[in-house]
């Protein structure tokens, strides 16, 4: 069965640091796409950065550019979210995806594999 699983989240000070993984199986890693979303209550599941099959492209949101950097290990069957400065209005559950597409979507709906979420709360 395919399944991605998130880890990593938690409480930190503004300010601090986190780092997220997504734990990928049942699926060939390398032939997708993967991406970060997240969610707060009341708001929409908003796009954070995506990376492609090999790593090569990626793309971040412009809220988060600069102090999130997206990575993946494909031979780890992989992908990271690395988060520094983080801000109270961070706090959110963070979802990773995966997605066929040839180019990085932006978009939740054209992810079609999806991770539980993870939990993180950033304090002020």
């Amino acid at each position: 069965q395919v399944q991605l699983v998130e880890s990593g989240g938690g409480l930190v000070q503004a300010g601090g640091s986190l780092r997220l993984s997504c734990a990928a199986s049942g699926l060939t890693f390398s032939n997708y796409a993967v991406a970060w979303f997240r969610q707060a209550p009341g708001k929409e599941r908003e796009f954070l950065a995506a990376i492609s099959w090999s790593g090569g492209s990626t793309s971040y949101a412009d809220s988060v550019k600069g102090r999130f950097t997206i990575s993946r290990d494909n031979a780890k069957n992989t992908a990271s979210l690395e988060m520094n400065s983080l801000k109270p209005e961070d706090t959110a559950v963070y979802y990773c995806a995966a997605s066929r597409q040839v180019r990085v979507p932006t978009t939740p709906g054209r992810y079609g594999i999806w991770g539980q979420g993870t939990q993180v709360t950033v304090s002020s």
